[in-house]
Order: C-alpha cells, then structure tokens, then sequence
C-alpha cells in the first residue's frame, strides 16, 4: 500500500535494517537506530508516522522533491535537495588517503562500503572547526557514487518561497557552487550545486 504523507516536512534516511521516510521530528530517533547497528534503541519512539521502504514501493524522489535539507557552516546556511541526501550521521574516524586533494579528509567504512569524505569548510575555502555534538556527515548519491560531506550541523528541512539566481560571489565562496537562493522566513539560504562542489 502507498503511504500518504501529511507532513510537509518529510525525509529519508536509511539505518541498518532500512529505508525510512518520517518526519524531520522523527529524524533524530532514527540517526540513534543508524548509529546502533544490531542494536535496540528504547525510551522515546517518535509518534509522526515512519515508513520502511521496500525495492520499487515509493517513488521517494517525487514525493520530496521540492523539499531541501539546511546545513550549517558557521553562520552561513546551506541547502541540498532531499532527494540527493542518502543518509545523515554522527562524525566518526576518518581514515587519511595519501596524496588527495587538501578538501578530501579521507574514506570511512559504511556498513562495509568504503565512502570518501570531504570537508564542505575546505571546498569553499573556510578555515577548519573543531568537531561538536552538532558536526555531522552528510551521505549523498549523485551519479550513482556515494560520498560523505562534513557539515557543522544540519539544521532543518524546508521548502523555499521564491528560488533567485546567484551572484558570481556568494558570502565569499565561488558563485558555481551554488545554483540559487533559496527565501525562507528566516531568511536566504544558498543552494549548493552538488556536481559542481563534488565533481568540478
């Protein structure tokens, strides 16, 4: 059976026995269940509905996908369409790979897949910051690759008013990484051009 989503703030993570689709209130629960692979997480169980996804059942992508994930770096807030995000996680060891470009920090070990890591700070030229409770590796799939972004947070899932092209410049990183400005009423938020922060 379809599931029927009355959240206008649903996404997806996977943990280790699954696929989920919840709400962003949800979303912390199912980060402790990833992180505790075999494990029982008890205590609080999240009362917004969560969907396990079986191969084919939801076209997840056209559910969401005008949904974006914020991410924090500093003060400066980013954004990631959700459908683009594969999984969210606490940081863990990174282990170092001679010789890669200074943004890349290294691979970790994803229920046995190895996925490279890159420093979001580092790609747009910022200075490094110390690892918090909030810091976390942003999993995305873009072409069929995996990889993981350190960002100082994520920060909530949201939908934009208005989208408006960017300037070459945006708050001191290079304009091609960023493909428009999302209007919240919170404020402007960037939205990162994915390819070209990953692959350019």
């Amino acid at each position: 059976m379809r599931p029927s989503f009355s959240s206008g703030t649903m996404i997806r993570i996977a943990s280790q026995d699954g696929i989920y689709v919840c709400s962003f209130m949800a979303f912390h629960w199912l980060e402790r269940k990833a992180s505790d692979p075999g494990g029982r997480i008890g205590g609080y169980r999240p009362k917004q509905p969560i969907w396990r996804l079986e191969r084919g059942e939801v076209d997840v992508s056209a559910t969401l996908d005008v949904q974006y994930v914020v991410l924090e770096l500093g003060e400066e807030k980013y954004a990631l369409r959700i459908y683009d995000i594969f999984e969210v996680i606490k940081m863990q060891k990174i282990t170092e790979v001679p010789n890669s470009k200074p943004y890349i920090l290294g691979v970790i070990n994803l229920r046995g897949k190895i996925v490279p890591i890159i420093s979001l700070r580092r790609r747009f030229g910022f200075t490094d910051a110390p690892v918090t409770k909030s810091t976390r590796i942003v999993v995305v799939q873009i072409r069929e690759e995996i990889v993981g972004i350190v960002v100082d947070g994520v920060h909530k899932v949201t939908t934009f008013t208005d989208i408006q092209p960017p300037s070459e410049i945006v708050s001191g990183i290079d304009g091609n990484y960023i493909e428009g400005i999302g209007q919240t009423e919170e404020g402007l938020v960037s939205i990162l051009n994915i390819h070209q922060v990953l692959f350019e």
